[in-house]
């Protein structure tokens, strides 16, 4: 464990099935393509090849992050936690919907603010960001150490919206962190101190196609 300061690697999971038929997948349960799981294993490569090492993996219980944190863990011989708050967004009556079919529904707003819920019943840009702020409030009740975080783009765009200190605004305006398959968000956190560094986001240099 570290003395003193977290180490935070947010990481987003392969590439799933629904991700590469462009639907909204929210928290269903769909799992990684064979790209998807290439891309995890060339992300293993660099980390075994960079020395790269965690105290605990943490992950989300939806396949693709699931699946993910599984080949990390074997490769890295790393303890896995599964924790229900690092799901992805609920998206309500849009799951399962083509993204490019979303406009046309009945409920679809050309304006919607940070309470609005998503897809009628699921959660909003606000509630997101607030169970994004408990996943990390959470993550400080544990030891100083190095954690690495096994989710999903929307709730881990909230996440480090909430280090940041920057609210949701409406419609998606403002501030967005990008996270494409397999990407991370290296940050370093002192709470002798509260101070946050955010070291990297979106790094996925290991993908190569």
């Amino acid at each position: 464990m570290h003395a003193g300061y977290y180490e935070f690697t947010f990481l987003r999971h392969g590439e799933s099935h629904a991700n590469l038929a462009g639907y909204f997948q929210g928290q269903s349960n769909t799992s990684l393509t064979e790209r998807g799981k290439a891309q995890v294993e060339s992300l293993i490569k660099r980390w075994i090849a960079e020395q790269v090492n965690f105290d605990l993996i943490i992950s989300s219980p939806l396949s693709r992050a699931l699946q993910t944190a599984e080949m990390i863990s074997q490769a890295l011989n790393t303890p896995l936690e599964i924790n229900d708050i690092w799901l992805e967004r609920d998206t309500g009556e849009l799951t399962g919907v083509d993204r490019n079919e979303a406009t046309k529904l009945d409920y679809f707003k050309d304006f919607y603010t940070p309470f609005d819920l998503m897809g009628k019943t699921g959660e909003g840009d606000w509630a997101l960001f607030l169970r994004a702020g408990k996943g990390i409030a959470d993550l400080l009740k544990r030891p100083p150490g190095k954690y690495l975080v096994v989710s999903h783009g929307g709730i881990m765009n909230q996440a480090l919206r909430a280090i940041s200190g920057v609210t949701p605004q409406p419609n998606s305006m403002g501030v967005q962190y990008g996270f494409v398959n397999t990407s991370f968000a290296k940050v370093h956190y002192y709470p002798d101190t509260y101070r946050w560094h955010i070291l990297t986001i979106n790094d996925h240099t290991h993908i190569t196609q």
